[in-house]
């Protein structure tokens, strides 16, 4: 393996991505040509600037300036246009970034204000990643990109969302997910949602383990029946080192000794989580944003990684967070004392977990993956 893990290597290194959100990943140019087309008013009008924009709102530590990012990017995604090439852009730059497989969500319910039904928005979507897995494959940078139909777990469309993603199923959907606050919304008000899905033999994810704890998880996975935790950082909240929280013990986790993970101690509902492989999808730089970890040295991440649970490493809000795969893994090595091994753990772990056929998954484990890593 190489001993220098450079940003170059790392941008070159393949890449599994799970949870990346369409409406959180917009190229500031596009949104400014779009929003100048519907005459949408934006807060900035040059692309710095509007960069710099979403940058300072994300950081600022106000939920109301968070959320207003979103506002400004759903906007230029209410017509097949848009939404088409919002998705085009998605795929070209997840491939620029050395990603060779990536599940994107978003909620088709919050592309209806331009007349679309949810059919046309989730086809324009497909269309533009097709598009986009074209161009990309033309540049000599093969990738596959799959969707998550998203439900907004305030709203009472979770079935309606459900019977959309399994009637696309053939068409690039792959799987379906619920997000917004966990405060107040849990995820067994969609249980007619998930029961649907189930009997339909489709695939799910929840976000559950970012704003609210164990109890959201818990629910998650043994009333709705998740196949994975969207973050489940929270997680992290059952484990405990000589009788101590480990969220009470100041030491960053990346300082931890061998000694010390080694005694940890697991509660019930961790212990199941990591027994039955459930895969977390963790997005560090977005969880300092919204509060869930305090440093990505102190990430729950890293001791999560090191007691092996099947942890995965995603980017979550690219535009929000300014980030991208390869900037997570810089982060890491540079901030938690990663090295290559850890890279090819959680870029082998997403693909294990990702919504694709077996056969499929091993092909990209095999002869994408595991060459780089392991020459």
């Amino acid at each position: 393996m190489p001993e220098s893990l450079t940003p170059e290597l790392i941008k070159t290194a393949p890449k599994a991505l799970l949870h990346d959100h369409l409406d959180g990943g917009l190229r500031p140019a596009t949104i400014l040509e779009l929003s100048e087309q519907i005459g949408h008013e934006l807060p900035a009008d040059t692309v710095e600037g509007l960069g710099a924009w979403f940058a300072e709102s994300a950081d600022s530590g106000s939920l109301v300036r968070y959320l207003e990012t979103f506002d400004h990017t759903i906007a230029v995604m209410q017509t097949a246009e848009g939404l088409a090439r919002v998705a085009r852009e998605c795929v070209e730059d997840l491939a620029a970034d050395g990603v060779v497989y990536a599940e994107s969500r978003y909620a088709p319910e919050q592309h209806l204000a331009g007349g679309l039904s949810l059919d046309e928005v989730v086809t324009a979507v497909e269309d533009g990643i097709r598009e986009g897995e074209a161009l990309a494959a033309e540049a000599g940078r093969p990738i596959r990109v799959d969707t998550l139909v998203t439900a907004m777990r305030h709203a009472a469309k979770s079935r309606e969302i459900a019977e959309l993603a399994v009637r696309h199923r053939d068409a690039g959907v792959t799987g379906f997910d619920i997000a917004g606050a966990e405060a107040g919304f849990p995820p067994t008000r969609h249980l007619d949602a998930f029961e649907y899905l189930r009997r339909e033999n489709f695939h799910f994810t929840i976000h559950a383990g970012e704003a609210f704890g164990l109890p959201s998880i818990w629910e998650a996975i043994q009333w709705c029946g998740a196949e994975r935790l969207g973050h489940g950082v929270r997680i992290v909240d059952d484990l405990t080192l000589d009788g101590v929280p480990v969220t009470e013990i100041e030491t960053p986790y990346a300082d931890w000794s061998p000694e010390q993970v080694s005694a940890v101690q697991l509660g019930r509902l961790a212990a199941y989580v990591r027994d039955r492989r459930i895969p977390l999808e963790m997005c560090p730089s977005s969880n300092l944003q919204t509060g869930a970890a305090p440093s990505i040295a102190a990430h729950p991440i890293t001791l999560l990684d090191r007691l092996r649970f099947r942890v995965t490493l995603n980017t979550d809000n690219r535009l929000m967070s300014g980030t991208s795969m390869s900037r997570e893994m810089e982060l890491l090595v540079a901030e938690a004392g990663w090295g290559l091994r850890h890279l090819r753990r959680v870029s082998v772990n997403a693909m294990k977990s990702a919504f694709l056929p077996f056969d499929q998954r091993l092909e990209i484990i095999e002869n994408k993956i595991k060459p780089f890593y392991d020459d």
